[in-house]
């Protein structure tokens, strides 16, 4: 049987960034997909942009929502799909034959609880500015994480069935407390050795880079232990440290 994957898109006021969202989604050579878009009442032209991009099974929300962690779990009780995939405003898939190549991916593999590739980040105008500084590792397990979110998590597609809600008390990073918790419940994770994911790099306020390491810390300590975490955290100052050297 083919898979369904539920696209789910999550947008404010986006008029200048989701166009490339919709427009990858439009262009899929894979149509086995239902998209969904919440979006928080904007008042600018995304709402315009969304009904003018012409693509089918495509259901849209309207709303004001509590911050996109709301607007996500919104997102997921509406999702019908076998797989979820999110795609925020400003994020593309890589190819039209993306979706194509997971598709192929998970009915060649017997439906594995996580499908997972690389990302890429791109500017305003879709040039490549680079990789991630954290690579998809091509055996994922719940220890991967520990060292922090190796995998995207727009190229992290989860088995709906898998799948709780956003934990809302985190503002900054709750995707990654979610990956974990996919992780947890996932016997079988697939690496596809290639991008799957355009990340539309902005740039995040040092006020919210700040309050999400402090999020991503505590998350860490929960899930793998204090004290472990605490010595992992001397190796991540390090390999930050280099990087900011090289």
């Amino acid at each position: 049987m083919n898979p369904l994957f539920t696209i789910i898109t999550v947008a404010y006021n986006a008029e200048k960034t989701i166009p490339a969202t919709l427009k990858s989604v439009q262009e899929q050579t894979c149509r086995l997909f239902e998209y969904i878009i919440i979006d928080g009442a904007s008042s600018d032209g995304t709402l315009k942009q969304i009904s003018n991009s012409g693509i089918e099974n495509l259901t849209l929300v309207s709303e004001p929502d509590k911050g996109i962690y709301d607007a996500m779990n919104k997102g997921l009780g509406l999702a019908k799909g076998d797989y979820v995939i999110f795609l925020n405003a400003g994020d593309s898939f890589h190819s039209h034959l993306t979706l194509e190549t997971i598709a192929n991916t998970v009915m060649d593999n017997d439906y594995p609880g996580i499908v997972y590739g690389q990302t890429q980040l791109v500017n305003s105008d879709r040039k490549r500015i680079g990789d991630r500084h954290l690579s998809a590792p091509e055996y994922l397990t719940l220890d991967s994480f520990k060292e922090g979110m190796l995998v995207c998590h727009q190229a992290f597609i989860a088995l709906r069935k898998l799948v709780d809600n956003y934990d809302t008390r985190y503002k900054f990073s709750a995707d990654y407390e979610w990956c974990i918790r996919c992780l947890q419940r996932s016997h079988r994770n697939l690496y596809i050795d290639r991008i799957l994911i355009d990340y539309l790099s902005e740039g995040v306020t040092t006020a919210n880079m700040k309050a999400s390491l402090w999020e991503r810390f505590k998350i860490m300590c929960y899930y793998y232990g204090v004290f472990p975490t605490i010595i992992r955290h001397f190796k991540f100052l390090s390999r930050f440290l280099k990087r900011r050297r090289g």
